[in-house]
This record gives structure tokens, C-alpha cells and sequence, in this order.
């Protein structure tokens, strides 16, 4: 036996390979697994390009053996195994890579075609993790020779000659109480599933299980053996060899879903920088999309290695309902293969994947509307999100987004908004939490009159979205919640010929009992049914933006005051003008100055009311309106 000290100061670097480089222990099974890939793959290649191993029978595998009792795990390959010289220099020297070395000798066409992970030389290490002791038994293809290396983690290593049939590497753990959780065959099941389910080599999981009778009661162990991995990337087999049964069972797999996506993008990109991608847009909204802290739907693959689906850049926020894979041999990794390095590869990667999306999106609206309304029915909200912060591709979001509409069935477009508009540079919209409300409004009954279209934005993000737009193609956006909307309404009121000077005591009577309640009380251009509107001043947020921005930052915001406006035509309107009128004559009559303050009053509600708005007092609204109604 032969006994060596490692070539670096091993004591200080392991403890901090050990301890600080990795944030989970179960990474050491992906690092082993990575590396008896790479070991096939060398040989696989070797037996190709080099006459001294052409001759040797390759049947890929790689095997995880769970010894419960024994408190080991061992994982074994049949790839090109290593001499007593490879094993000292590979496993002797911390940060040297064997595959590193390996990738250095072959030619960049080469290179480029194998399927070698290892970069650093510092995976094997995490093994340290949960082991209080190491074996290495390897014995080199063409050779009958085998050797073991040994090492706690200490500061040095022993390697001694031993026995092996076949070639290969097994390596052999002896568990520490950190990594017993690792010893059930569940648990094993379970890594292996996550990070290694598309190695290009069969992964067997072996272990010694209980046995039972009809009873129930154990009866001894039996062997257990099966394959754990599918041994196959999908999404790097060329599209013309896939059905869509293929795509939509690997989909429900992947995603853990019953049902079928609703479309899926498959990608190769060759070129300077090549990677596979596939993306699937569901047909159902997850249950996890308000969820900002979730994993992301996309998994981030670096040779069919599963690597993260923590890197929340991978795709925009916005399209975090999108699930998929993004496998690629470019890909950097900082030294313990965790954290995705910022640099020129990946942010091309993220650039052209979500250039991709987009232009699937536009070829989706425009030859598949039917599915297109079906997108937009679950992810419009998303789109708008979209809107509202990713100003490099607002282009592309205004061309996607979809709405409500006065002027048309089902969904528009702002294209087709804009093209109805004619010579009008106004786009008109409405906001609140309901589309049949807003339907109802009154501050719609003008608008509907002259057939002037008006969009409808019921979701809670459309106020913001709206108001971040500024305009689209020389049109600009306005609200018709606030008072200059009503511009292209004409000088007349929208009832028709009122009577002016009622509406105007009126509007002086209204002014007088609510007070502070308003900022302002005018006759109404948009209103033809209605007694009353509430709008906001042209520089105030309305009531739906101050709601949406206290929910965000979870503050109190002053409450805006609201404009009213009166249909000088309506009854009640004519009711309290008539009111002031008497006023002066009977202004000890408690009675008639009660109903003044009652109709002012009910008008201010039933307008907020309308609107979706709460009252501070709704008793004293009810009271109002049932000593009216009685009446």
C-alpha cells in the first residue's frame, strides 16, 4: 500500500469544498453520477478514435447501491476506469479534472460532440459531505489490473492494489451521521429522478429490501433492481423523429400535470453558441403563478445535467407559467457547478428563447385565433404584467395583448381598436374589478350614444398598465373614470335639452351639503340615464389606482376626492334643484332641507356605489334612501 499527502493544503480547502462550496449535501449524487457519465463517455469515444480500445464490448450503465445497514452507498460505472498514475493525479490533486484534461486533448470538433461535464475537479469532493470515508475501486479498460484509493478527507490518501471485474470505478461511500438520510432507497430514488432522470446512460438503483408474507410481517429481504432514469433527452431528439404524443407524455411527466399543454416550442439553435430548448405553454393556469417565490417552471440543463430551476432570469417574470428545459454544452458554472455565471452565453440563451416565445405568440394570433383566445383567457393577465416592466419588448407585449371592448364581441386587439378610431387619436378606456359592472357604468352612456368605443380593463393591473402606456401608434390613452374624458362628448349635456338653470342650483345645492366630500360638483356631458357619475380630476390617481398601489405596498394612501357630475335631465337631479330653489322662501322647513341633504348625499353614494366603491358610512346611505323611498 502506498501512502500520499495531497498536493494542496487539503485540510483548508476541503473544508471549505465541504462545507461552504455546496449550499445542499445532495449534490455529491449528481457529481458522481456526472462524473460515471463522463467515464462511459470517454471510453465510448476511445472506442472509437484509438485501435487499443476498439476492441472493447461497451454496455453502458451506471449503478447506485444502497446498503441501509452497512451505511454505504456505492455508485459504479463501466466507463474507462483509471491506473494507480490516474487515480494519484486525478483524485490526489484537488481542482485538477481528469474530463478537464481529457476535453484539452481533443480537437474542437470533438470536443463539441462529447457529452463531458466535468470542469473543475472539485465535484468528487462532495462526497465529503456526507462521508466519514472514501474507497475508489477502479480498474482501467484494457487492463487487468485494479487498484483502490482511499482517503477520509484528511489531508491524505492511501491506494492500494485490489480486485474488480470488468472495467470501471466504483466508489464507495461510508455515511456519516449527515448523510443518513441519504441511505433509504426512497431517497436515492428521489436525487436520482431530479438531477440525473436524462443522462444518456441507464442508471440502475440496487438495494436489499423487506420482504412480507400475506400478513404482513417481514420475511426476510429480497433484491431489488431498476432502472431510475429515462435515459433520454427529449428535447435534444431532432423534431422529425417525435410525434406529438411524445411531446404532450413528456410534458405531463415533467410537469407533474393530468392535462395536455395547450402548445409547446421545440428549439435547436446551432451556430456559435448551440443549446436545445422546449418549451410548454399549459392549458391550465398553475396553482403556483402568485407565488413570486416559487422555483421557476424552466429547468436549466448543461448537458442533459439538471442544474437549477432556481434562476429566476432565465425567462421574464412574467412568463413564469411557461415550463420547459434548457439544455446547453456552453454554459459556464462557478466551481461547485450550483450558481449560473452572468456572461455573454447565457444572456444570448435568455435573449433568443424569449424572442422565440414572442414570435410563437404572434404566428399563434395570427393563424390559430381560436387557441390564441384561449392563451388569453389564462395568461393575459401575465401579458400585461409584461407591459407594465419590461419596457425593452413593450413593442412586442402591445402587439400580444388583448381586451375587452364596447364596440365588439369577445376579445380586440389595440391594431383593430386603432383601426375602427378612424381619425380619432383618443384611445378611451375604463378600469375596475368587474367587467359586467364597468359594462353597466354610467360614466359609459355618452360614450355609448355617440359610439365612441371604450375598452375595458377589469383587471386589478390594467389601471397601472394603463397609465405606464403614454400612447400607442400616435394615439393616446385616457380614462374615462377622470373629468377630461368627456372632450369628444360635445358642449351639450348628454340628456338632451335640460334645463340648465335647475342643473345649475343643483350643482350649487350639492356643492353646499357635501362639502369636503367633493372636490368639485358640475353638470354632466356624459350622462343619458344615470342621476350621477363620480370621475377624478385630470391630475388625481382614481380609486382604483389607490387601491391597486396600497395593495402593493401595503400603506396607507390618502384617499383621492371625486368630482361629481349631474344629469341635469334626471328627475332626482330636477328634485333637488328644486329643493334650493325653495330654500330661501322655506328655509325653516327641517323637512325640505333634510330631503336636500338626503338626495345630495344619496347621489354621491350611488354614484361611488356604481363604480365599485365602498362607503366610510353605509347606515347612513341605507337610512337615506328608505326615508326617500318612503316617501
Amino acid at each position: 500500500m502506498s501512502t500520499y499527502a495531497f498536493k494542496t493544503e487539503v485540510s483548508q480547502l476541503l473544508e471549505l469544498i465541504t462545507h461552504s462550496l455546496y449550499s445542499h449535501k445532495e449534490i455529491f449524487l449528481r457529481e458522481l453520477v456526472s462524473n460515471a457519465s463522463d467515464a462511459i463517455d470517454k471510453l465510448r469515444y476511445l472506442s472509437i478514435s484509438d485501435d487499443a480500445y476498439k476492441a472493447i464490448s461497451l454496455e453502458p450503465k451506471i449503478s447506485v447501491y444502497v446498503d441501509d445497514k452497512a451505511k454505504t452507498i456505492v455508485v459504479s460505472d463501466n466507463g474507462v476506469g483509471m491506473n494507480e498514475e490516474e487515480l494519484a493525479e486525478n483524485l490526489g490533486t484537488i481542482a485538477r479534472s481528469g474530463t478537464k484534461s481529457f476535453l484539452e486533448k481533443l480537437s474542437d470538433s470533438d470536443r463539441k460532440n462529447s457529452n463531458l461535464i466535468g470542469q473543475f475537479g472539485v465535484g468528487f469532493y462532495s462526497v465529503f459531505m456526507i462521508a466519514d470515508k472514501v474507497e475508489v475501486i477502479s480498474r482501467k479498460a484494457g487492463t487487468d489490473k485494479a487498484f483502490c484509493w482511499t482517503s477520509t478527507g484528511k489531508g491524505e490518501f492511501s491506494i492500494d492494489a485490489s480486485v474488480r471485474e470488468g472495467f470501471g470505478t466504483d466508489v464507495k461511500i461510508f455515511v456519516n451521521s449527515e448523510g443518513e438520510e441519504y441511505l433509504s432507497r426512497w431517497s436515492l430514488d428521489s436525487l436520482l429522478r431530479k438531477y440525473s432522470n436524462h443522462i444518456a446512460y441507464p442508471i440502475h438503483l440496487l438495494s436489499q429490501e423487506p420482504k412480507y408474507d400475506d400478513k404482513g410481517k417481514e420475511k426476510g429481504k429480497e433484491f431489488k433492481d431498476e432502472q431510475i432514469n429515462a435515459a433520454s433527452a427529449l428535447w435534444r431528439r431532432p423534431k422529425n423523429e417525435l410525434q406529438d404524443k411524445d411531446y404532450i407524455d413528456f410534458y405531463k411527466s415533467f410537469a407533474a400535470e393530468d392535462a395536455e399543454p395547450l402548445f409547446w416550442i421545440h428549439t435547436k439553435a446551432e451556430g456559435t453558441i448551440e443549446y436545445n430548448s422546449l418549451f410548454y405553454v399549459p392549458s391550465k393556469v398553475p396553482g403556483d403563478i402568485y407565488y413570486p417565490l416559487a422555483q421557476q417552471g424552466v429547468k436549466l440543463y448543461i448537458k442533459r445535467v439538471f442544474i437549477t430551476d432556481k434562476e429566476a432570469n432565465i425567462l421574464p417574470q412574467y412568463f413564469r407559467f411557461v415550463r420547459g428545459v434548457i439544455d446547453s454544452d456552453d454554459l459556464p458554472l462557478n466551481v461547485s457547478r450550483e450558481i449560473l455565471q452572468q456572461n455573454r452565453v447565457m444572456t444570448t440563451i435568455q435573449q433568443a428563447s424569449l424572442k422565440k416565445i414572442f414570435s410563437e405568440l404572434e404566428s399563434l394570433a395570427k393563424n390559430n385565433p381560436e387557441k390564441f383566445a384561449k392563451f388569453t383567457e389564462l395568461f393575459n393577465v401575465q401579458i400585461k404584467e409584461g407591459l407594465a416592466s419590461d419596457w425593452q419588448n413593450q413593442k412586442t407585449l402591445l402587439g400580444l395583448v388583448r381586451y375587452k371592448s364596447t364596440g365588439v364581441e369577445g376579445w380586440t386587439n389595440l391594431e383593430d381598436y386603432k383601426n375602427r378610431a378612424g381619425d380619432r387619436k383618443t384611445i378611451y378606456y375604463i378600469t375596475g374589478n368587474n367587467e359586467e359592472r364597468l359594462r353597466a357604468s354610467p360614466l359609459l352612456e355618452a360614450f355609448a350614444a355617440r359610439g365612441l368605443e371604450v375598452l375595458i380593463g377589469s383587471d386589478e393591473i390594467d389601471e397601472l398598465v394603463f397609465a405606464s402606456l403614454g400612447q400607442y401608434e400616435g394615439m393616446s390613452f385616457k380614462s374615462v373614470n377622470h373629468s377630461d374624458s368627456d372632450e369628444d362628448l360635445g358642449k351639450d349635456a348628454a340628456a338632451g335639452a335640460a334645463d340648465e338653470e335647475n342643473g345649475k342650483r343643483a350643482v350649487d345645492a350639492a356643492k353646499r351639503i357635501l362639502g369636503e366630500r367633493v372636490k368639485d360638483v358640475r353638470l354632466s356631458k356624459r350622462l343619458s340615464k344615470s342621476p350621477s357619475c363620480v370621475v377624478m380630476d385630470k391630475d388625481d390617481p382614481t380609486l382604483q389606482y389607490r387601491e391597486l398601489m396600497m395593495r402593493i405596498s401595503n400603506t396607507e394612501m390618502p384617499e383621492p376626492t371625486p368630482i361629481l357630475e349631474l344629469n341635469p335631465g334626471h328627475a332626482l337631479v330636477k328634485k333637488l334643484a328644486d329643493l334650493e330653489s325653495k330654500r330661501g322662501t322655506e328655509a325653516q322647513n327641517e323637512d325640505l332641507a333634510q330631503d336636500a341633504e338626503d338626495i345630495a348625499h344619496i347621489l354621491l353614494d350611488q354614484a361611488l356605489l356604481a363604480e365599485g366603491q365602498k362607503f366610510v358610512k353605509p347606515a347612513e346611505f341605507i337610512q337615506r334612501l328608505n326615508r326617500q323611498l318612503a316617501k
